[in-house]
């Protein structure tokens, strides 16, 4: 098995794990503390997400960074890539499916102008690596991005080792819990 696929092998096992240990201790939590912080005070352009079952909360995040003024994107899967949409809070603007809530609008055309993108991860080390779902969408989304990158994790959810990595893997700036902001040197 060559380093590629032991890499995917080991990704698989441990997102199972992860998934499991993640719905059995998950309490809800607000991440909304980060808007204090002198990262998410300096941009203008964030890139969010909407949280699903278990996942950090980013209901309140995205509600903050809207009051602040914020302009706001949020994903939407087009085939195996990721578009970011401008938000603007309405509801009617949100098209809701089985798990992933999707904004409706225009693309937007200008992705190396976003200041900070708020990442998923089930796990994420002490180096700034993240294990994600599995669909490829933020590993593929990253390099086309300046921004500066944090994921939002389950306080239990920093790894003491090394998760596995590959190639195309690129490392957060941080790792946030809903009391914690842990920056990553590099």
């Amino acid at each position: 098995m060559g380093f590629e696929a032991k890499a995917k092998s080991e990704k698989e096992i441990l997102r199972t794990r992860y998934r499991h240990e993640r719905h059995e201790r998950f309490i809800d939590h607000s991440y909304a503390h980060l808007l204090r912080t002198p990262e998410f005070i300096s941009a203008t352009t964030i890139a969010s997400y909407f949280s699903y079952g278990d996942e950090p909360s980013t209901k309140a995040l995205n509600e903050g960074l809207l009051k602040e003024g914020k302009r706001v994107l949020l994903p939407r899967i087009n085939g195996d890539f990721i578009e970011w949409v401008e938000w603007d809070g309405s509801s009617e603007k949100i098209k809701v499916g089985k798990k992933l809530s999707e904004p409706i609008g225009e693309v937007f055309t200008e992705p190396t102008s976003i200041d900070l993108i708020i990442v998923p991860a089930l796990r994420v080390d002490r180096s700034g690596y993240r294990l994600g779902q599995g669909g490829g969408y933020y590993d593929r989304a990253l390099p086309l991005l300046r921004a500066w990158r944090i994921g939002l994790i389950h306080p239990d959810e920093i790894s003491g080792s090394d998760l596995p990595r590959e190639e195309h893997d690129i490392p957060l700036n941080a790792a946030a819990t809903h009391d914690l902001i842990l920056r990553f040197k590099g």
